[in-house]
């Protein structure tokens, strides 16, 4: 499948340690749409109307991450429920409670560099997988933002990964 060519109507803010790097740029990025059916319609709606606040689940807002894939180099949308704190965001990794990680799980992993919109805001963050007493932390918020990540928890053996993205 052809990569979807976008135009974003939105602000890009690029952020480092040391705070805001640029800001007012119009991003326009190539990425290809999930082949799941439901995901793709999500990420559809949100290309067509430029923000994420046009999509939600059970009345949740979603966030669209734009991750690298870790052997095909291809940039892949990744529609995911909204987790932030103060300017970071989470990708919880649960795949609806599966064996296995999603795909997207190891493309960050070999990418960190991924770009997040959310509403119309786009940001380019550094993901980094979370343990301890922090993942403790994203999870707690991840659960409160969208309960049924702690059923997906029950129905497997892998601890769900969390990533934070700054």
């Amino acid at each position: 499948m052809p990569p979807h060519r976008i135009a974003l109507p939105a602000t890009r803010t690029e952020r480092n340690n040391t705070g805001t790097v640029g800001v007012g740029l119009t991003m326009t990025a190539n990425a290809e749409l999930s082949p799941e059916g439901w995901v793709r319609k999500q990420t559809e709606e949100i290309l067509a109307t430029g923000t994420t606040d046009s999509v939600g689940i059970d009345g949740r807002k979603v966030v669209l991450f734009t991750t690298t894939g870790a052997k095909s180099g291809k940039r892949r949308y990744v529609p995911l429920m909204r987790v932030e704190e103060n300017g970071k965001y989470a990708m919880v990794a649960s795949k609806g409670g599966a064996p296995e990680h999603p795909v997207w799980y190891h493309n960050v992993k070999a990418n960190p560099s991924v770009t997040v919109q959310d509403g119309t805001e786009v940001s380019e963050l550094t993901a980094r997988e979370v343990s301890g007493e922090e993942r403790d932390h994203w999870w707690t918020l991840a659960v409160a933002a969208f309960p049924p990540y702690a059923e997906y928890q029950t129905k497997t053996d892998r601890q769900i990964p969390v990533f934070v993205l700054e």
